[in-house]
């Protein structure tokens, strides 16, 4: 019934655009896989966040597919001989989607407002920036309290989208409610769990390569729902199809692939410091957590749950990245292991694992497929399927064991490892705390040398293969697919759906 209501709602939404009218051909649909959070750059946490924030919020800078540093709201920076002053020019003549100027005042306010800001998840990203001062109307000097390697790679996601201080200042925490940004389209409605719709920015900077009038996200959780509105016309392009349909689409008429592997990791976060819940056996010895990797065949869940697509991974980066440790590589399953070190650790038999899931059938699915694993070494594993947004909540309040977590990832590996096990860290769900990786991870941010940091993150790397705070477990091929009425589409290594210079073929 809920799927015939989703199919009967999209529809609805959709008859303008099987009406043939002028604003139909320049309207498009797409689908996403879950309902964003907040639409609020400095508090947002999602994948999906970030693919609706592509269209409304400019970033100072963006990325190529190389993962080269371009400009976009920034026309370009510098850098002291010390490492510690970063000297970046603003492009002239852009404005937020309320009139206001994108000067150097408002790129001081909005980065600002990302560390400082009560509960902003951009803080951990931003944290070693000192001051933001204006040095003139197009420029600002950003100053720093050690140098900061990763600091322009931050600036190519959330912790570099400008806001509007205007609208911030008299929204005040609501900003996310209405979020004005300086993109190429400006946000015009929300009915959570339904719709998100933005219309084109008259004024946006770059305004010659945005021909589409009108773009709706919609959020809908089922995969296999998803493609079918694909197929069918519904939709114009939907994220994250899954793995084992992408023979399907590839060979289904009047519809396109793109694929990139993702910058990010999937993984299990485990709590191993916050609350009660982590005062079991596998929040508490670190040997459990060593058997339940031990039972886990990271080969066997990418060709069983996902047809051998994806890569098996234990590590923030993929083996392919150039940052990932060859020294550590991924461990083959190893059941004898994993039951001498339950036996070592002294724990009863079974050992009951609180295993919250988002809900979508490749996660239900991937947790089915462990729970079976797990429970040849002595594991009880519960499976608890939860809306996307309320789990982050409940890993926030530490309502929870273990937890199937993804990252979508960042061009530089510190935006993947350094919020999530520093101690104290905004995205550090699992309260992991070690002095030895807090010390590595901010070692590896103030070198430029691509050896030093190597020796850096070895260090940490280590240490966190034993004390697996998260277990890392593959990497996906993020898979895109859109009808071939949508041309000009180009897939990015970070996964997002980039909306410029898309247009509609008449």
């Amino acid at each position: 019934m809920k799927t015939s209501l989703r199919l009967g709602l999209i529809a609805l939404l959709s008859a303008p655009i099987l009406a043939g009218t002028a604003l139909a051909q320049s309207a498009i649909r797409i689908g996403l896989a879950e309902d964003p959070d907040v639409l609020d750059p400095t508090l947002a946490r999602t994948y999906v966040g970030r693919i609706v924030f592509s269209s409304i919020c400019d970033k100072l800078f963006d990325i190529d597919e190389k993962l080269a540093v371009v400009p976009q709201l920034a026309l370009g920076h510098e850098t002291s001989a010390d490492g510690k002053t970063v000297t970046i020019k603003l492009r002239p003549g852009v404005k937020f989607h309320d009139g206001e100027a994108l000067d150097a005042e408002a790129a001081k306010y909005s980065l600002d407002r990302h560390r400082t800001m009560q509960g902003s998840f951009r803080r951990g990203e931003l944290s070693q920036v000192d001051a933001v001062e204006v040095v003139d109307p197009l420029t600002i000097r950003i100053v720093l309290k050690t140098p900061f390697s990763p600091l322009i790679a931050q600036l190519t996601d959330r912790a570099g989208m400008m806001v509007s201080p205007k609208a911030a200042k008299e929204a005040g925490d609501r900003f996310g409610q209405k979020p004005v940004c300086a993109g190429p389209y400006k946000f015009v409605e929300r009915v959570q769990q339904d719709r998100i719709v933005v219309e084109r920015f008259a004024d946006y900077w770059d305004k010659a390569n945005v021909s589409i009038d009108k773009i709706t996200y919609v959020p809908i959780a089922d995969s296999t729902v998803r493609l079918a509105n694909l197929k069918s016309g519904q939709l114009d392009l939907i994220e994250r199809a899954l793995a084992t349909d992408l023979k399907d689409i590839r060979a289904s008429r009047g519809l396109k692939v793109a694929t990139a592997y993702e910058l990010g990791y999937q993984g299990l976060t485990i709590n191993v410091g916050k609350g009660e819940a982590a005062k079991g056996p596998l929040g508490s010895d670190a040997r459990v957590r060593q058997a339940l990797e031990a039972a886990i065949d990271r080969e066997a869940l990418v060709q069983v749950v996902f047809n051998g697509e994806f890569k098996p991974g234990n590590q923030w980066v993929n083996p392919d990245n150039a940052f990932y440790q060859k020294s550590i590589p991924v461990t083959k399953r190893d059941i004898a292991k994993a039951k001498k070190l339950l036996a070592d650790a002294g724990v009863k038999l079974p050992v009951p694992v609180d295993l919250m899931v988002p809900n979508n059938p490749e996660t239900r699915q991937l947790a089915e497929v462990m729970q079976a694993m797990a429970a040849e070494a002595g594991f009880d594993i519960k499976i608890r399927v939860t809306e996307f947004a309320t789990s982050l909540k409940e890993a926030e309040a530490g309502n929870y064991q273990a937890y199937i977590l993804a990252w979508s990832g960042r061009t530089d590996p510190d935006g993947n490892i350094h919020s999530f096990a520093s101690t104290g860290a905004p995205n550090n769900y699992s309260a992991y705390s070690s002095a030895e990786v807090d010390a590595a991870l901010n070692d590896a941010r103030t070198k430029n040398a691509m050896a030093d940091r190597m020796a850096a993150y070895q260090k940490a790397a280590s240490q966190l293969a034993k004390d697996l705070p998260i277990v890392y477990l593959y990497h996906r091929l993020v898979i895109i697919a859109h009808r071939d009425r949508l041309e000009g589409y180009r897939q990015m290594p970070d996964g997002l759906v980039r909306v410029v210079g898309l247009k509609v073929k008449g």
